[in-house]
């Protein structure tokens, strides 16, 4: 797989022979032939995580019936665990052991305990958070007295699994109605976390409570005013983190438990669209002045909703622009560019786009732009 190559390619013939191989050597009478012509056999139609699913029942087939002897076989051949406490950096090498808690995750429910320890070795590699979930789902007490235990061990991604598994909105994962209906027991493992010595792990900490803000809004704030109680600078920053969507949503108790609670007595100026009619793919340009009306210093929360035209209205993103602090009658001129590239998350449609400058929350016009169809090739 190279720069540009899309991310489905990293599950390839050449990945499954290599899995194949790591297998032979552990259990010489696995078959290796059969399984690399199953694992293989309309991959390119596939997928990223259809690839690895395909992959994963393909293994199931070829490895022994017996769970635990096939269990056994998979967790003998892994390799190394992460090389550190982060994951930013590893690239897509980790995935080459999605299939293998896939195996877990459907296989293992009838075997509890040799599948928690396969869950436990697979974070050390790859991460186990969804392979977890339906261990959650069939017995959640078991699993969340064993979660309160992994969150005092010694290695970072065991700790960080116990965050990221319990999260109400996993990417890539099914939901699980039992957490949901109990986001106080989610909590009681978080407030085991939320000074973890590890970034990563508090990072999964802040995904975890933004989550949980998405479904329990009330309880993400009274969770992160008493965190903010005495925080160290390392809290404070996984606090606003686990707030970013509530104060995307201008959700004003998240905007006052970080500073910007108060309406600012603030005039925009010098307003620029740029350019007034832009192609699918091109890019425009927005800048504005801020000029206080205030006789004393203002703290700002400044962000840009761009209304998107979809198939049904428009919808608005939000875009991150800039804190800082307005003195007594100054101006500060801000300045910023927004893609109307094609992305898989975001496909711009031809039509008027409102541009809102957000300013602690409350949102101001700046006029619009119209998007036209795409330029000549």
């Amino acid at each position: 797989m190279t720069m540009g190559d899309p991310l489905k390619t990293f599950f390839s013939p050449a990945l499954v022979q290599r899995l194949a191989g790591d297998l032979v050597r552990i259990h010489p009478s696995f078959p290796e032939h059969a399984f690399v012509a199953e694992a293989t056999d309309g991959l390119d139609a596939l997928e990223l995580l259809d690839r690895g699913r395909h992959i994963a029942r393909a293994l199931a087939r070829h490895l022994p019936r017996d769970y635990p002897r096939a269990l056994d076989v998979l967790m003998r051949s892994l390799g190394p665990e992460h090389a550190s406490d982060e994951l930013i950096g590893a690239g897509m090498e980790p995935f080459f052991y999605y299939p293998h808690t896939l195996f877990v995750a459907e296989r293992g429910l009838d075997h509890y305990d040799l599948s928690m320890q396969a869950q436990v070795e697979l974070t050390k590699r790859f991460s186990a958070e969804g392979s977890i979930r339906p261990y959650i789902a069939a017995h959640p007490e078991r699993t969340f007295a064993l979660l309160r235990s992994w969150a005092q061990s010694d290695h970072a991604h065991v700790r960080r699994l116990v965050s990221e598994g319990t999260r109400l909105r996993l990417p890539w994962a099914p939901r699980v109605a039992w957490l949901d209906d109990h986001p106080e027991r989610i909590l009681e493992l978080l407030e085991l976390l939320k000074d973890d010595p590890s970034t990563m792990v508090r990072r999964s900490v802040a995904n975890n409570l933004n989550d949980l803000g998405k479904v329990h809004p009330a309880l993400l704030l009274r969770t992160c005013a008493a965190w903010l109680e005495g925080a160290t600078a390392e809290r404070r920053a996984l606090v606003e983190h686990a707030l970013r969507s509530a104060v995307k949503r201008g959700d004003p108790g998240a905007l006052a438990l970080l500073g910007f609670g108060d309406r600012p007595a603030v005039r925009v100026t010098d307003v620029r669209l740029d350019p007034a009619h832009v192609r699918i793919g091109g890019r425009v340009t927005i800048g504005f002045s801020l000029e206080s009306e205030s006789a004393t210093d203002q703290s700002l929360l400044v962000d840009l909703a761009v209304h998107f035209v979809k198939a049904r209205g428009t919808t608005p993103k939000v875009f991150k622009l800039k804190r800082l602090t307005l003195a007594p009658r100054e101006r500060k001129q801000l300045r910023t560019t927004v893609s109307l590239a094609v992305h898989t998350t975001r496909k711009p449609r031809p039509g008027t786009h409102r541009v809102d400058v957000l300013l602690n929350g409350q949102a101001e016009n700046l006029g619009s732009f119209e998007v036209v169809g795409a330029g000549p090739r």
